[in-house]
C-alpha cells in the first residue's frame, strides 16, 4: 500500500514556476487533494509510523495540517487539535497555549498555540503536517507539548538527518523524492 501511495504522490505533485523574475520554484501540492486514493491513503500510512506509541490525540498546524491530521486522526481512532498561527485570524475567544516557532525556511519566525482545555498532562500527541523543510513548526510544537510529543508525521521531510533524528519526523517522500 505504502509504496503505491508514494508513486501516487509523486506522479500528483508538480514544481511550478511563480514568474519570470523568480529564482525558485514552488510546490504544488493541490494534486494530492485532489486525488481520492491518496486521500484514502494518507490518513492510515502516517497514522502507521506511530502506532505503536499509542498517541491520544493528533495536533497540526494550519493550514494544510488542518487537512491531513483530521485523516490521520481518524486512522488511529483519536481526536484532533488544531495548531492556529498567532495573527493570521481574529483571536480565539479562550485560553491557548502558545510556543514561539524558530525562523521558517522564509526565516520568518512564528507562534503556533493550541487551546489549552484540549491538551491533557496525559495525553501523547503525534504532530502531523504535510511537509518539513526545517523542522520549525515541529520543533515549535514539540516544545508547547513537552514530554507528551511523540513525534512528528509528514509526507515530505527535507531535513538535516541530525533534525529528522532529534524530532523523530518520520516520512512518506524525502525531498529528493520530488527534486524537478
Amino acid at each position: 500500500m505504502t509504496h503505491h501511495l508514494r508513486d501516487l504522490l509523486r506522479a500528483e505533485f508538480r514544481w511550478t514556476n511563480p514568474g519570470p523574475n523568480s529564482e525558485y520554484l514552488v510546490s504544488d501540492r493541490s494534486g494530492w487533494w485532489r486525488e481520492p486514493r491518496i486521500l484514502d491513503g494518507l490518513g492510515p500510512a502516517l497514522a502507521e509510523f506511530f502506532r505503536a506509541e499509542r498517541p491520544t490525540v493528533v495536533v497540526a498546524p494550519e493550514v494544510t495540517g488542518f487537512l491531513l491530521g483530521p485523516l490521520v486522526a481518524r486512522a488511529l481512532g483519536v481526536g484532533f487539535v488544531e495548531a492556529y498561527r498567532a495573527g493570521a485570524r481574529r483571536p480565539i475567544a479562550e485560553p491557548m497555549i502558545w510556543a514561539e516557532v524558530p525562523a521558517d525556511h522564509r526565516g520568518d519566525v512564528q507562534h503556533l498555540g493550541v487551546r489549552q482545555r484540549l491538551i491533557g498532562d496525559d495525553d501523547r500527541v503525534l504532530v502531523v503536517d504535510d511537509w518539513a523543510s526545517t523542522g520549525a513548526q515541529a520543533r515549535g510544537l514539540r516544545d508547547l507539548l513537552g514530554s507528551r510529543y511523540l513525534g512528528a508525521a509528514v509526507i515530505v521531510d527535507e531535513c538535516p538527518p541530525p533534525v529528522t533524528a532529534e524530532l523523530r519526523i518520520k516520512s512518506l517522500l524525502t525531498g529528493a523524492d520530488l527534486d524537478p
